[in-house]
């Protein structure tokens, strides 16, 4: 088990907060406090918007 793994479990439950997707309106939940001024995604807008991964 490399690091990343174990790492995982040594946290707690995250806080969740309830948002309102900036991209199609419906309500979603986050696992970090959104900043004011800034979209937030529900998973799937999310997954448009984010910019590609580099292998």
């Amino acid at each position: 088990m490399g690091y990343r793994e174990r790492r995982r479990y040594d946290r707690g439950p995250r806080e969740m907060h309830k948002i309102i997707c900036s991209d199609c309106g419906q309500e979603a939940e986050v696992p970090f406090k959104p900043t004011e001024g800034r979209p937030v995604y529900c998973q799937e807008c999310y997954k448009k918007h984010r910019p590609p991964r580099r292998y």
